[in-house]
């Protein structure tokens, strides 16, 4: 028992690491690309799915409320503010398509998590600045969490076989993942 909690808590830390580096990773590349404002690649977001889908809903949500306390403690409360309502929308949502027994395909489960992360943060945009304004910039979050979405889903589709061979993914194991 003891055991498997450091095991839990140890993979926590180092899934919560690297979901930091990744960010940090998306946040110099967002503006090299040339990405309109609030687009960036979502790789922090692979560690998200790959905690829910392989591990437990306590550590997939445990990461989300980690990266929005760290946005806030680094980046300000306004950031912290949009990475948690984004990141909780979408894990939301994620946990109830994963409810049927069968499941929507990665690339499905992906796509609708990048749309609900955008949407999530640009009704917290709203609220916060009191307008609805910013409604008006929706289709092109849509349209970017289609395609970031897509990219995360290959991202994690690629790197999947090498977690399994570590035996750290397995298919039909504690989360059982989406369906290929």
């Amino acid at each position: 028992m003891r055991n498997g909690t450091a095991r839990r808590v140890a993979l926590g830390g180092m899934l919560f690491a690297l979901a930091l580096l990744f960010s940090a990773v998306e946040g110099a590349l967002a503006p090299a690309l040339g990405l309109p404002p609030g687009i960036k690649p979502g790789l922090a977001n692979i560690v998200v799915m790959y905690a829910l889908f392989f591990l437990d809903r306590r550590t997939a949500v445990s990461l989300v409320l980690l990266k929005a306390l760290f946005a806030a403690l680094t980046r300000g409360v306004s950031a912290g503010a949009l990475s948690l309502s984004g990141g909780l929308l979408s894990i939301a949502l994620l946990m109830l398509l994963m409810l049927p027994k069968e499941r929507p395909s990665l690339l499905i489960l992906s796509v609708a998590g990048a749309i609900s992360h955008n949407l999530g943060q640009l009704l917290m945009a709203s609220l916060w600045l009191g307008t609805g304004f910013t409604l008006a910039y929706a289709p092109v979050l849509i349209l970017s969490g289609i395609a970031m979405g897509s990219l995360t889903a290959l991202s994690l589709r690629l790197v999947l076989p090498a977690l399994e061979r570590a035996g750290i993914a397995m298919r039909g194991g504690r989360g059982s993942g989406p369906q290929k």
